[in-house]
């Protein structure tokens, strides 16, 4: 019932911004996950809109929804956009976004070109544990290359074998839908699928270059072609498909669609001649080469100083809420160019923006958009000043063609991803490695099994985003991934079904991390790697990234590991040790206030040294603030947290930042200590319950007999008699340091060997 009550608290809280999500201008299209009636679901769609008119593509009347895994033009429609329902616009848990309108022509998902051996079979692709096939074709079928954007036109760039295809979508009318298709010269016929019906497809009397095929309600679809002729197959009654002939040199087509009675097929032929009247189709190589800038104007704010009045200050970055085109600023990553003047920003609307002024103190912000449209962004990373973004469909490159500032090719880097339409399933961060791997972390579904390989998986794709590799599995939700030096990394993971409390985890290849709900055909529940601690939901929760400090500007925690905090907008310390190569560790929070917004990635400035942070609210958590940016600054005051944890039947020591104060230190009674396990079932999370009796809820208490303080004042030594191997261990603390300020938290820890 608790959790009830704060998921609804949350929701209200989220639809206080009610139409937030469709007030905003997407841009020319949009990427997610559609259905369309009667034909399926899009799991990577990208809905274009086809008539002219102010306010994106939200506005519209008029799209066409294509499917980039199997490069099929999935429906045409007019009247209506889409429903809004799912987690990244109105924030609806289990749900999906929906078409809604007039459908004028519908391909069901399936395959929009047919195989390089002549089959129709969606056969090759990888099957999920529904026997249900997802991800891209292979690349030798089909591969989508990424889309233009030229004003308010798309042209998307695919390849069918080794041929070269340039597609956008357009209008004639208000109904009239055109394919206009650049191909570039082969040796081998291709064929699209082009629109499917009930049956009776065949030709229009009179002319071979016109096509229909009966559908519902006593209509037909109808085709045409220009720019060749005799293309059409009709061989399989219920679908119209065109052959697209080898050729020596390019060919220009319009493919022209149209619904109504058979009657009315006049008005059709009518339109055909229009559109052959207007003259050559499009140049689509020329749209390809970059348009004029649409979001010239910039957005000014301020950073806000924070008060040095404690080891840390929190400067605040204002976001440009105020914006044009009502952008809904949730930002989901960030990364700094190399004048460390300005970084690119992506929100998890789909825009990315770029803020100059950050190396100031305080001052002004100038920011200004740069593309739009995308994915569910929730990471991104800049490599030799381009930057890459982590969608749920791709991670996408982005170019900026003509210098004008604005992308205007959303290369598809790596578009391995596998998708279903399940809310719950983001992809998280992204991350390189020495050699410019990149790395990112796929949650899994929430309260469903996983389905394919993908899903609860820590994901690999080479420095040319030509392949793709799962690292490790048995996640259920890791926001963010570190990349340590040696081949490992860490991940967070959320409390949920089979993951009784938050975890993070030190990840290493092939392992499982616990949660039943990835993808684990076959594997026994009670086999899986611990993680490095358990944190309690009255710590944090809701863990996000971890990182190594690595500036000296932040004192004593250089070379530390921190974890930020989504649920709370925290920071905590995140000591831990290696025994017999088992990770345990803890947490303990650094004295910094809490944001109000959850802060979700982080990154050093190369220059300043001091931690900046974004993060967003879109699903449960404390901090309900849509979006934040922020630089965490050290002053130089005594910190007094945990550094270093180590656990044996000796004791426990915890090495603080700074000397303490000897005879608080040294007193037992400064102390206080308990402990708990908990429950890991299919059930959603666990009740504490005694290590001494595990069927009873509660903790132990411990009695601490000694506290030993090292020469250098820095590190206890607690003697804890009937400490055994748990998962949370906490550890209370009442000192003074050694100047005499006071000295009072805990650190939370696990304990997975006690030797």
């Amino acid at each position: 019932m608790k959790r009830i009550t704060l998921f609804l608290a949350a929701l209200i809280s989220l639809n206080a911004f009610a139409g937030k999500w469709d007030e905003m201008n997407y841009g020319p299209y949009l990427s997610t996950s559609l259905e369309v009636p009667g034909a399926g679901i899009v799991n990577k769609g990208i809905a274009i809109r086809l008539d002219a008119g102010a306010g994106g593509v939200s506005k519209g009347g008029a799209f066409m929804l294509y499917d980039t895994d199997l490069m099929n033009c999935a429906v045409g429609w007019t009247g209506g956009f889409i429903d809004w329902r799912g987690i990244a616009f109105d924030g609806r848990h289990n749900a999906h976004a929906s078409i809604i309108g007039a459908q004028v022509f519908t391909n069901p998902v399936g395959l929009g070109w047919r195989s390089p051996k002549g089959e129709w079979a969606d056969a090759v692709r990888v099957k999920g544990l529904d026997k249900k096939p997802y991800g891209p074709l292979p690349r030798d079928w089909a591969h989508y290359k990424g889309l233009y954007v030229n004003g308010s036109r798309v042209v998307l760039s695919y390849t069918i074998g080794a041929r070269g295809v340039f597609e956008s979508p357009s209008l004639h009318g208000n109904d009239v839908f055109i394919r206009n298709l650049h191909v570039a010269p082969s040796p081998s016929q291709i064929v699209m699928q082009v629109a499917r019906g009930e049956g009776g497809a065949m030709h229009l009397a009179g002319n071979k270059d016109v096509v229909f095929v009966k559908t519902k309600k006593d209509a037909v679809v109808c085709a045409a072609v220009l720019g060749g002729s005799g293309l059409w197959d009709l061989s399989d009654g219920k679908n119209l498909r065109l052959r697209i002939p080898a050729a020596n040199k390019a060919l220009k087509l319009q493919v022209i669609i149209w619904r109504g009675k058979r009657g009315e097929m006049d008005a059709f032929e009518k339109a055909i001649a229009a559109v052959n009247k207007a003259g050559a189709p499009p140049n689509l190589l020329a749209l390809s080469s970059g348009g004029l800038a649409k979001w010239k104007q910039t957005v000014e704010t301020k950073i806000q100083p924070g008060l040095a009045t404690g080891p840390f200050a929190t400067d605040t970055f204002q976001l440009p809420e105020k914006n044009p085109w009502k952008s809904w600023m949730r930002l989901g990553g960030f990364d700094f160019f190399k004048d460390n003047k300005r970084a690119a920003v992506c929100t998890w609307q789909g825009d990315v923006w770029i803020v100059s002024g950050l190396d100031q103190p305080k001052g002004k912000l100038t920011w200004r958009r740069v593309a739009a449209g995308m994915f569910q962004p929730l990471g991104l990373k800049i490599v030799d000043e381009t930057i890459y973004v982590c969608c749920r469909d791709q991670i996408t490159r982005l170019h900026d063609l003509n210098g004008d500032g604005e992308m205007d090719f959303y290369e598809s880097f790596n578009n391995d991803h596998q998708v279903t339409e399940h809310f719950h399933e983001f992809a998280m961060d992204l991350q390189t490695d020495a050699a410019g791997n990149f790395y990112f972390a796929k949650a899994a579904r929430h309260a469903k099994s996983g389905l394919v390989p993908h899903h609860g998986s820590i994901i690999k794709v080479s420095k040319d985003g030509s392949k793709s590799w799962r690292i490790a599995n048995g996640f259920r939700a890791p926001n963010g991934v570190t990349v340590n030096g040696d081949g490992t990394f860490f991940a967070s993971d959320q409390e949920g079904h089979w993951t009784p409390k938050n975890r993070i985890n030190l990840v290493r290849k092939d392992g499982f991390y616990g949660y039943m709900g990835s993808y684990v055909p076959g594997r026994d529940p009670s086999k899986y790697d611990p993680p490095v601690v358990w944190i309690h939901n009255s710590v944090d929760r809701s863990p996000a990234q971890q990182l190594w400090v690595t500036s000296d500007k932040w004192g004593p925690l250089n070379g530390s590991l921190i974890n930020l905090s989504y649920g709370t907008g925290r920071l905590f310390t995140v000591p831990y040790e290696m025994v017999d190569g088992i990770p345990q560790g803890g947490v303990a929070r650094l004295p910094i206030a809490e944001t109000p917004t959850g802060v979700m990635r982080g990154r050093f400035h190369p220059v300043d040294g001091q931690l900046y942070a974004c993060g967003l609210f879109g699903w449960a958590g404390n901090k309900h603030l849509a979006g934040g940016f922020y630089r965490f600054r050290y002053t130089g005051k005594p910190l007094h947290v945990p550094v270093k944890y180590s656990v044996s039947k000796k004791g426990v020591r915890l090495t603080f930042s700074e000397p303490l104060d000897r005879e608080t230190a040294a007193d037992a009674e400064s102390y206080a200590a308990e402990m708990c396990n908990y429950r890991r079932t299919a059930g959603y999370g666990s009740r504490d319950f005694l290590v001494s009796d595990p069927k009873k809820q509660g903790r132990d208490k411990l009695e601490i007999t000694n506290a030993k303080l090292s020469a250098d004042g820095r590190t206890v030594l607690l003697q804890i008699p009937k400490l055994q191997q748990c998962m949370t261990l906490r550890i209370q603390y009442n000192l003074k340091g050694a100047k005499g300020e006071p000295v009072k938290s805990e650190i939370n820890c696990t304990v997975n060997v006690l030797k």
